[in-house]
Order: structure tokens, then C-alpha cells, then sequence
């Protein structure tokens, strides 16, 4: 008679601490939880630095299972992050328990500013990170090695993840699954939770019109509006400063001054998110570019692999699931096509 031993299950700690984000961590601890229905194999730890219990966003006290140096093997550590200042919630109690448990886990995720506590630690020099987009600037400026990547919902290197802020995080823990059971236990998740379950790591975590600083004078605020209203009209710095009632040389100045980017700078990257929008729906590559006021497909590939180092349809291909789906051979045609219209026009 044969007999069989069942698997351990996956342990999944989160580190918590006091000022602690609530969705940070309770989002995507329930993605590991529902996954339990399908597969029954991840066992959720919360972990403090003491094992005492943490003062959360929302003011509630919440009891965790076990003290950092006492917590043991994890097959993922997470770490969420919270409203708080980075200078003020990444303790060096807490950046001792981080160090700890990196020692002790397979893969290492932190979400939204929890990437400070990596950072803190070094894990991040020299490889590409995110955070919420409230923290990016803050993380590039204080930790140069780091190749943040603002327009990113989670990013992936090696056994080390970052994700941009609480609706990322599920984003993130969604992918986890999936590379650890497949994207048919990964979509019956996403659907009890009734989420999406398409959003990959390179998809931006927000649009145009909240990219950047945000216009701090009502005439700058008008002409962005008209701009992210109609990103196909043909606009020209001459038809906005009309709009404005400004000179052109006036409206150049404060569109520097307030978003960092010329008039038509904007309206080159608002064009380029409603693209990247309307590929995300599923829309065609030549459908997307007259949508965004490309006019063809070749202008807006071009502005692909100017921004981003590839054509529109690998891009759209990447995100169809949390993961990388296999090109069909029609797709992979069209693919090797593209390439080999890029070579011609490196060498052009």
C-alpha cells in the first residue's frame, strides 16, 4: 500500500510595523489566501521586528504570529510600506528584522515604500526597482544606484520585486502565484477577488495627466486638460497659447516651469500614454496610433522603441497575462517582420 507525504506549504511573511499600510499588506495576503481555495499551499505569517503587535494606518492593533529572529524559513518575505515618511517608519529595528529575513527567503518583495527598507539595505544598487509614484523621486534622489522605474507597477529582478502602491501589491502577489501554479489558478483568483489579473509589471501604474508634477496655475491646468481630452487633435504650442490667451513664449515658460516639459513635450507623452492605454484594451497597433493621433503605425513604433526599446506589438503581447504568454506563430511572424524592419532603420 502505498503512501504519500504532503508538500509543505509555502510560507509567505510580511513584515509589518507601526504606521504599517493596511492595504499594502492585507491586499495581497488575501491573493495567497484565495489561492489556498485552488491550491491550498501558501501559509501567511505576519511578522514584527519584537513579535510584538503593530499600530496600523488605521489606527487598529494587529497581533502577528512571530518576532523576526524567531520567524524562520520563508519561501516569500514581504515587506508593505506606509503613509509615513521613509525617514521616519524605516527604524533601524526594522531594517535589522528586513536583514534577517533576506537571509532566510526565496524571493524578496517590498510594496510602495518599502522599497526604502531594501534600499536602506543595499539590495536594490544596481538593479532596476519601482515604488509608488508619490515616493520615485524621492527614491532615485536618495539612492543613485538604483535604476528606478516610475511608470512601473512592479518590477522584477532575479528573487527581488518592488511594486508601486496598495492596488500593486495585489498586482504583484497575483504574479507570484501565477509563476508559482500557472495562470488558470491565477485567473480563478483574480475573479473571486474580482480583480484584473492582466496588469503586468511594466504597465504604468498612472496616466498622463498624473505623471509628474501637477499644474499648480488653473491656465496650465486648462490647456493639460485640453490636451489629455483630445490627445488625437493636431495641437501646436501657437493653438494652446491661443486657447490660454498667452504668447506662445509665455506658455512655454510656465508648462517648463510647472510640468517640467515643453507644450509639446506633453503633448508627445500624452500621446504616448493614450497609445500605451489603448493597447492595454486590446486595441490593434494601427487602431491605437490614429486613436492617439499618430496618424500610422510606424510613427507610433518608432515612439515605442524610442521610449521604450520595443515595437508596440511585443509590448502588447507582454502584458496579456501577470507573466509571459507564448507568441503564437502568427504573432512570432510578425514579430521577426518588425525586427527586421528595426534593423533597417538602425542602419538607415
Amino acid at each position: 500500500m502505498s503512501s504519500s507525504v504532503a508538500r509543505p506549504r509555502r510560507r509567505i511573511g510580511f513584515l509589518v510595523f507601526d504606521g504599517v499600510k493596511m492595504l499594502d499588506f492585507a491586499g495581497p495576503a488575501e491573493v495567497f489566501v484565495e489561492a489556498n481555495q485552488s491550491v491550498s499551499d501558501y501559509e501567511v505569517v505576519l511578522i514584527s521586528p519584537d513579535g510584538s503587535g503593530v499600530r496600523t494606518s488605521l489606527g487598529t492593533k494587529l497581533e502577528v504570529n512571530a518576532a523576526a529572529a524567531a520567524a524562520g524559513d520563508f519561501d516569500t518575505v514581504v515587506i508593505p510600506g506606509s503613509e509615513l515618511p521613509p525617514a521616519r517608519f524605516v527604524t533601524d529595528q526594522l531594517l535589522a528584522a528586513a536583514r534577517v529575513l533576506s537571509t532566510r527567503t526565496r524571493r524578496l518583495a517590498s510594496i510602495c515604500s518599502g522599497a526604502f527598507v531594501l534600499a536602506r539595505l543595499g539590495l536594490l544598487d544596481g538593479r532596476p526597482a519601482t515604488t509608488h509614484w508619490k515616493f520615485t523621486r524621492e527614491l532615485a534622489q536618495r539612492y543613485p544606484a538604483i535604476e528606478v522605474r516610475p511608470d512601473s507597477i512592479f518590477v522584477r529582478d532575479g528573487n527581488l520585486y518592488t511594486s508601486a502602491g496598495v492596488v500593486a501589491g495585489v498586482d504583484l502577489a497575483l504574479a507570484l502565484v501565477e509563476e508559482d501554479h500557472g495562470p488558470e489558478v491565477t485567473r480563478r483568483v483574480a475573479q473571486s477577488l474580482v480583480v484584473y489579473m492582466q496588469r503586468g509589471g511594466g504597465q504604468s501604474q498612472f496616466t498622463a495627466a498624473l505623471s509628474g508634477p501637477p499644474p499648480r496655475s488653473a491656465l496650465v491646468a486648462r490647456v493639460a486638460d485640453l490636451i489629455c481630452s483630445n490627445p488625437a487633435f493636431p495641437h501646436t504650442v501657437r493653438t494652446l497659447a491661443a486657447h490660454a490667451q498667452v504668447s506662445p513664449r509665455h506658455l512655454t515658460r510656465l508648462f517648463r516651469t510647472e510640468l517640467e516639459r515643453s507644450p509639446a513635450e506633453y503633448v508627445a507623452f500624452v500621446r504616448f500614454c493614450a497609445a500605451r492605454d489603448l493597447l492595454h484594451a486590446g486595441h490593434t497597433v494601427t487602431e491605437a496610433a490614429m486613436a492617439a493621433g499618430y496618424g500610422n503605425s510606424e510613427t507610433l513604433r518608432r515612439a515605442f522603441i524610442a521610449r521604450l526599446g520595443i515595437s508596440p506589438r511585443k509590448y502588447q503581447q507582454r502584458f496579456r497575462s501577470t507573466g509571459s504568454a507564448a507568441l503564437s506563430d502568427q504573432e512570432e511572424l510578425a514579430d521577426q517582420e518588425e525586427l527586421a524592419d528595426e534593423a533597417e532603420l538602425a542602419v538607415s
